[in-house]
């Protein structure tokens, strides 16, 4: 009886003292009615959140917003993006407006898309409904229809009503500055184009799977042009064969489709097989990595390369070499 008798009293203090931490934290931060930029990154947790608010004067107690989210179960309904908050909105109002979506959300693009597939990827990302997503695309393939290597891929923020237009401006302004004088001198000094460069850089996107790779097959790429020799490079023949299947449907086409001996007849100038030199323009949008490769290739003594099951490379200096890797690692 005694031991209630002393415990009640903590009881009650504590409870106050939550009650009265609780009714600080939550009010504004001041009474500063503008707003201003806040941006979750995607993979950020309610920690974190919390800690940014705390730091960018939105919220007075990090704990709380992370106590609040939890408790109410909001955290699951934060997405990543671009939202316009107030120092002088109390923290429920802040946690509303996570809750009711960003004004601009994060889009990536990943490294060796077709321009459809980077369309696409907008379309889904945004939230596009069925007929803002056909107005979209229609607009974005007639706007490309001459980018295709150039819609530099990275993370962007974007508006969830972006226009195609908006779209590919800032795709192809990136590309601009990422691809920078210093770049541009460089292929300036070459025999080559800008457009050829990329279209090199396209295929070496496509045709590698790691970054130690690139330089090395841009060189074997180059010397079999310098000799005239047929690149026989797959994939420009799956460019040519889905361009051929998939024109009226971009939504369910499989775009690097496994190649067969038929689709290796295919009469098309970007079959590497049939022709020699390069095809007339990029079969994908490559990432830096794969434009420096381009720009700076390793020279060696190989002329065949191919990767086996498990993504490993193996070269080859001699069409016998390259023959018994086929056999040890494709068959």
């Amino acid at each position: 009886m005694k031991k209630t008798t002393l415990f009640l009293p903590v009881i009650i203090i504590s409870l106050c003292s939550l009650f009265i931490w609780w009714s600080i934290n939550i009010k504004p931060v001041s009474d500063k009615e503008s707003l201003e930029t806040f941006i979750i990154t995607r993979g950020s947790s309610v920690t974190l959140i919390g800690k940014k608010l705390k730091e960018k004067g939105f919220v007075k107690n990090s704990l709380a917003f992370k106590f609040y989210v939890q408790l109410t179960g909001k955290q699951q309904k934060i997405q990543a993006g671009e939202y316009r908050l107030s120092s002088s909105w109390n923290l429920f109002k802040i946690v509303d407006q996570f809750v009711k979506g960003p004004e601009e959300i994060w889009v990536t693009i990943p490294e060796g898309l077709r321009r459809e597939e980077v369309s696409e990827r907008f379309i889904k990302s945004l939230g596009k409904n069925s007929q803002d997503a056909k107005n979209f695309s229609n607009e974005f393939i007639n706007l490309t229809k001459d980018k295709e290597g150039f819609l530099f891929p990275d993370t962007y923020l974007f508006p969830q009503m972006a226009s195609a237009s908006a779209v590919v401006n800032k795709l192809t302004r990136t590309f601009e500055n990422k691809v920078d004088s210093k770049l541009l001198t460089e292929i300036n000094k070459s025999s080559f184009s800008l457009k050829e460069v990329i279209t090199v850089a396209s295929l070496i996107e496509r045709e590698t799977r790691s970054d130690s790779e690139k330089a090395l097959v841009a060189g074997i790429i180059y010397r079999r042009l310098q000799a005239e020799w047929p690149l026989q490079i797959d994939a420009a023949v799956q460019y040519a064969v889905s361009t051929k299947k998939c024109t009226q449907n971009f939504k369910d086409c499989d775009w690097w489709t496994i190649l067969t001996k038929e689709d290796i007849q295919i009469n098309s100038a970007f079959n590497t097989y049939k022709n020699t030199g390069l095809p007339p323009q990029p079969i994908s949008n490559p990432g830096i990595s794969s434009i420096n490769a381009a720009i700076y290739p390793e020279t060696s003594p190989y002329w065949f390369y191919l990767h086996d099951s498990k993504g490993e490379i193996h070269y080859a200096k001699t069409i016998e070499e390259h023959n018994a890797n086929i056999v040890n690692y494709l068959k």
